[in-house]
């Protein structure tokens, strides 16, 4: 493997976890990423205490947002949701351009509780009929690209693939994993991998060649076995030239991602000052304060009389 601005063979130092690692096969006329997700995961979803099944399921979907996301160029907000009618209700991924990562999921606990363990982690038991939706923001100046799809397949790696087939018409292949230790913890991995736009390929080729190439990328990508996409032992640069080396794969700079929430005090005070002030009061709780807990990080702003009648600049009766 060789570094993408030298060509020279990496050093081989370990690459660290929660991190997307870009790389491209150019004689497979592909590029594509490896997702390593370890502490940041593990704390989203240990903070709700998710059953099994919903917390391997939200964490696919972070390891899906991080491989997305890292393959764009956005300044602000790619986010990740997936509405069913099944026992999950609503799952929302989202990763900032500085790497901000965070994700909640609702659902039914009796539903969840009533599956069958075998079919537990299968996306039509769990989230049913719906749709995937993909958005980037970057700000109330710019236009925000939204892609809407929807579910379709028995796994989030294939929804993830129904979705390019139907809005990007992108040959894609994805490949997801999830598992909790013995001492549970939690961890995530995805790979993915796109077929190059013919006018970025070294050398010229007919389409019927490119599809062959970018087949052989995807049958070396299935190779990868869900434990080593997993093992904290085997680093992202690692696990690549155990997949690809015949084939010197690129690698680019990778791009760290942590947990981290965005919500604030301000954010809320933006959020309550919309409210009329009536419906605000229909919003006390037997404490006789407005609580607003934010979904993602689980931390409660409590407003009293004073906070409330700051907001809008008026004094406390």
């Amino acid at each position: 493997m060789r570094d993408q601005g030298t060509g020279a063979p990496l050093a081989g130092a370990p690459v660290a976890d929660d991190l997307a690692l870009p790389f491209a096969l150019p004689e497979l006329g592909a590029r594509g990423r490896i997702v390593r997700l370890g502490p940041a995961v593990d704390a989203i979803l240990h903070r709700h205490a998710y059953p099994p099944p919903v917390a391997a399921l939200l964490g696919e979907s972070l390891a899906l947002c991080v491989a997305l996301a890292s393959a764009l160029k956005y300044d602000g907000i790619f986010t990740l949701q997936m509405r069913g009618d099944g026992p999950v209700r609503l799952l929302v991924v989202d990763l900032t351009s500085d790497g901000a990562l965070r994700g909640y999921a609702q659902f039914d606990a009796e539903r969840v509780a009533a599956m069958p363990v075998e079919s537990a982690n299968a996306v039509p038991r769990l989230l049913g009929r719906g749709h995937m939706t993909f958005t980037v923001d970057q700000g109330a100046d710019t236009e925000r690209y939204q892609g809407v799809v929807a579910l379709e397949g028995t796994s989030l790696s294939d929804c993830a693939h129904h979705y390019f087939r139907q809005s990007e018409q992108l040959a894609t292949g994805i490949k997801l994993a999830t598992s909790q230790d013995a001492a549970g913890h939690w961890r995530a991995g995805g790979l993915i991998l796109q077929a190059l736009p013919s006018q970025e390929l070294i050398a010229e080729t007919d389409a019927e060649e490119r599809d062959e190439r970018f087949r052989t990328a995807l049958i070396l990508m299935g190779s990868a076995r869900e434990s080593e996409m997993l093992d904290l032992g085997l680093p992202a640069d690692r696990l690549l030239w155990r997949l690809f080396h015949e084939h010197e794969p690129l690698v680019f700079d990778q791009r760290d991602v942590a947990d981290r929430c965005r919500c604030s005090r301000a954010r809320i005070d933006s959020v309550l000052r919309c409210i009329p002030s009536e419906e605000l009061q229909g919003m006390r709780d037997p404490r006789g304060l407005v609580a607003v807990r934010c979904e993602f990080c689980g931390t409660s702003y409590d407003y009293d009389d004073a906070q409330l009648a700051a907001l809008d600049g008026r004094n406390p009766a």
